[in-house]
């Protein structure tokens, strides 16, 4: 099967970006922080969000078509452990809205394990 030329599920294109957008978050706490150990945390973050979240759009691509992306960027105003934890919560309140399919939720667990994997550092290594 062919996918469409545009994927007409919303709610995907949110939770990728909130995914793309997270990478940028991540990094600018990386800047702003005044902890080492915060700092490299959030370091393997945002170096490594990146590449999961390519790949799980691309593959998201590949079968429902190309993603349209809603508009607006906020930089956070949250400490890191604050802004992870939320993060991580929204990740497990939304993933089941992005695609049923196997493939794609193993995506989304790499990136869940990445940020539990931060939450670790931030809350008991920094």
């Amino acid at each position: 099967m062919i996918p469409p030329e545009q994927s007409q599920n919303p709610s995907a294109g949110e939770f990728l970006v909130t995914l793309l957008h997270a990478a940028t978050s991540g990094h600018i706490l990386h800047l702003q922080t005044r902890s080492f150990a915060q700092h490299m945390a959030l370091d393997g973050f945002y170096s490594e969000l990146p590449g999961l979240a390519d790949s799980l759009i691309e593959a998201y691509q590949g079968k429902y078509g190309v993603v349209s992306y809603p508009s607006g960027y906020e930089v956070p105003t949250t400490t890191p452990l604050e802004f992870l934890s939320n993060l991580s919560d929204y990740i497990t309140a939304n993933r089941d809205q992005v695609a049923p399919d196997s493939e794609l939720q193993n995506e989304i667990d790499s990136i869940q394990l990445l940020v539990d994997s931060t939450i670790y550092k931030l809350r008991f290594l920094a």
